[in-house]
């Protein structure tokens, strides 16, 4: 063993700074001696005795906790200490549990975690969370460093954590109880912090300096309000997923010193003057950014009769957002904007997302343009990309768009001109897509409409319009022609993929739909026109709905990803997204490997690596499930707290799911799922039968099916949970007998393991 020279030798009983061990353990790092290092050592090394050692355990402990040892001023950030915290940011492709280590200090470097035997009975780390972890030896062919997970570490309040305050039992200040899942302890309120909340109210809060022992104290920064408001609800999303809703001050003074850019001219020679182009939005009647805008006409070319030219032309945001800037990264941290029935959290600061970037009518704005040639089947013939100054001449909803193709009023004069070539462009499109036979699911979109109050007023089901498919495939066009651009080019770029459905996917379907008496070949590859032939078979049946939505499930998730797998729902060999960088970061991305290998600025830096857009993949696909996640969240709330009124009533239902534990059904009218326990399905012991998606009662043979359609009696709706729990109301179908239980399925069953670990005690 290498000998330890040790520092100056303090007084026994004096405690070394943190500095100082920090130091003391870069020095024995550089002498070799990584992984020797430990309380004992700390403590001989730095002559602490008697009761100073308790001392020093608490000083290391916070240490531990606050910083990872080892990385101290000297300290190499390319390697890890020994033992050092993390933050859980997601799983992989793998299932491995990944987390990057504190920013603090130096870089930060993403590891994978092991929580190993010891940890199985707990639950697994949400992201967000704190651990300390212990470095692992590293295996041959690792990408990434590995850590064995040490212990949970306490979160302390972010300046965002939100909570519902409790008034104490004296009436003098109160407890805050988190709405984050992943903080597991309650904050204490002083009476003069509390900004006269009252109890049960949402508030947002801050951390209060104290002590390292008892119960972390807080002060109310903000009343949020009642729990049953959109606003709160959607603050609750926001703080539980994690989303970050208030933008760093170097950002904001970013956007606001952002300035327009100026026509083309000496200044930016490689930007083409298209403002006279008749070019118009077609959007949400209620969106506030345009991130495209379109454009048709006939080909006057012979050698193409029945063809059009199109244009496509996307908000340029490369031109503000500069690759590295504090603007860019915050956009990366944040991958995409996340859309709430009451605000919008945007990716990018709204001087940006509102005004420069978004194609507003009449004004001035850059853009990166497609010009595509198709024939009248729909093929396309040629595409080129340009990076233009445009101006769009008309701002149309898709409502509006619709009205005026279909005769109505055309108070712009967009018929013939504009709204009539745009259509019979996009008639030709269709004719390609029947031929490619794309996934057709047909699966309604419910939209959630608030009062003046914030509260929910009532869900519809906003009507399919031609015109929401003619944006539709204007936009799959040109994501199509960005992926091919770049592949062309050798240029590495961000795919957007989507894989088959697993063996054991389309087994499990196959087995559902032969109980509808609908055939499903297994073993064999599937295509989505197989698929699609299924749909068609239940069209205009009481099944349509409940068959959409078990296809749907059978379907792999679409992601980003630097290796090209096709796009199985879209049935295309590759596919990029291209055309919303005002709200997705993988669309900024592909938008500069365009300028970059078509030589469209003259400035144009150096793109990522590969290595750089695999991390950039994981992360914007993380981001895309986290915002999907925070968004179903507060509708299945607000949905919640609305029916919380209407306890004891009746509704017409549908059951969605099917498990041992139950019934999971889907309320008609609004959408909403809730549950019904099987021990309140009545005086019966029910089996689940797995192949046959039911469950079913032993004695009566009597039960239900995924599809039944049912009426249920709403008996309790916890709006916090956003769950809903409900009663059975219409009688079970005669099924037959009850699946027998089997050897197999008995010595599986968890009846059986409770009675055997029983016997064992």
């Amino acid at each position: 063993m290498k000998s330890r020279k040790s520092p100056a030798v303090p007084t026994p009983t004096a405690l070394p700074d943190r500095q100082a061990i920090a130091d003391f353990i870069a020095r024995e790092r550089a002498a070799g001696n990584l992984g020797k290092i430990g309380k004992r050592e700390i403590a001989r090394a730095f002559n602490v005795r008697g009761d100073a050692r308790v001392g020093l355990k608490r000083l290391l402990a916070d240490l531990e906790t606050e910083a990872p040892l080892g990385r101290g001023p000297q300290a190499t950030p390319a390697r890890l200490a020994s033992v050092f915290v993390v933050t859980v940011t997601g799983i992989d492709a793998d299932g491995e549990l990944l987390a990057v280590t504190s920013e603090d200090k130096g870089d930060p470097q993403q590891v994978v975690v092991v929580t190993g035997p010891g940890n199985a009975a707990q639950a697994a780390p949400g992201i967000g969370e704190r651990l300390l972890v212990r470095l692992m030896a590293e295996r041959k062919g690792q990408e990434r460093p590995s850590a064995q997970l040490v212990r949970r570490l306490p979160t302390a309040p972010r300046a965002t954590t939100l909570g519902i305050f409790r008034v104490g039992r004296d009436g003098a200040g109160g407890r805050i109880i988190p709405v984050d899942k992943k903080i597991r302890e309650e904050f204490i309120v002083a009476a003069a912090d509390t900004a006269d909340a009252v109890d049960g109210e949402l508030v947002a809060l801050a951390p209060v300096k104290a002590g390292r022992y008892g119960p972390q104290r807080v002060r109310i920064i903000e009343r949020i309000g009642r729990l049953d408001s959109e606003k709160a609800l959607s603050l609750i999303a926001i703080s539980t997923h994690g989303i970050r809703d208030h933008f760093p001050e170097a950002v904001v003074r970013a956007a606001k010193d952002a300035r327009p850019v100026h026509p083309p001219g000496r200044d930016d020679p490689m930007r083409e003057d298209w403002r006279d182009l008749a070019l118009i939005t077609i959007d949400p009647a209620d969106a506030k950014d345009h991130d495209d805008a379109v454009h048709a006409a006939p080909d006057d070319r012979p050698d193409n009769p029945g063809g059009h030219v199109l244009i496509i032309a996307i908000a340029d945001v490369a031109a503000y957002v500069q690759a590295d800037s504090a603007m860019d990264r915050e956009a990366l941290a944040r991958g995409n904007s996340v859309y709430f029935p009451d605000r919008v959290v945007p990716m990018l600061p709204e001087q940006l997302s509102n005004d420069l970037c978004s194609l507003r009518q009449g004004e001035d704005r850059p853009a990166l343009a497609l010009r595509a040639t198709i024939t009248a089947a729909g093929n396309v013939l040629e595409t080129a990309f340009h990076r233009i100054m445009m101006r769009s001449h008309a701002k149309l909803s898709y409502e509006e768009a619709q009205g005026v193709q279909d005769g109505g009023q055309d108070p712009h004069g967009l018929r013939r001109g504009i709204i009539a070539p745009l259509f019979s462009a996009w008639a030709a499109l269709s004719r390609a897509r029947n031929t490619r036979a794309p996934l057709d699911l047909d699966l309604p979109e419910r939209k959630l409409l608030l009062d003046e109050a914030g509260r929910l007023d009532r869900v519809i089901v906003p009507p399919r319009l031609d015109a929401h498919r003619l944006i539709e495939d204007f936009m799959i066009l040109a994501n199509v022609a960005a992926a091919e651009t770049l592949e062309r080019h050798h240029q590495p770029l961000l795919y957007r993929v989507h894989s088959e459905p697993t063996a054991e996917k389309i087994n499990a379907l196959a087995t559902f739909l032969a109980t509808l008496d609908i055939k499903l070949p297994r073993g064999q590859v599937m295509r989505p026109a197989q698929f699609n032939g299924i749909l068609a078979r239940v069209r205009g049946t009481a099944q349509e709905a409940l068959v959409n939505e078990v296809v749907l499930r059978s379907q792999s998730q679409a992601e980003y990803a630097v290796q090209n797998i096709g796009h199985f729902g879209l049935n295309l060999r590759r596919y990029a997204h291209f055309t919303s960088p005002i709200r997705r970061y993988a669309d900024l991305c592909v938008h500069r490997a365009l300028i970059f290998a078509l030589h469209l600025d003259q400035q144009a830096t150096h793109l990522p690596d590969l290595k750089k857009l695999r991390e950039i993949a994981e992360s914007v696909s993380l981001s895309e499930r986290r915002a999907m996640l925070a968004e179903r969240d507060t509708k299945d709330r607000l949905i919640a707290s609305h029916l919380a009124e209407h306890i004891g009533a009746t509704f017409a239902a549908q059951v969605s799911s099917v498990t041992r534990a139950g019934l999971f059904v889907r309320l008609a009218e609004t959408g909403a799922d809730g549950f019904i326990p099987a021990s309140t399905l009545g005086n019966d012991y029910f089996v689940f039968d797995e192949a046959q998606r039911s469950i079913i009662g032993k004695r009566s043979g009597s039960g239900w099916r995924l599809g039944d359609n049912i009426e249920v009696r709403l008996v309790e709706a916890a709006p916090f949970a956003g769950a809903l729990r409900f009663e059975m109301l219409s009688e079970g179908r005669n099924a037959g007998k009850a699946p027998t239980m089997t050897r197999d399925k008995w010595r599986d069953s968890p009846v059986r393991k409770i009675r055997a670990s029983r016997r064992r005690h």
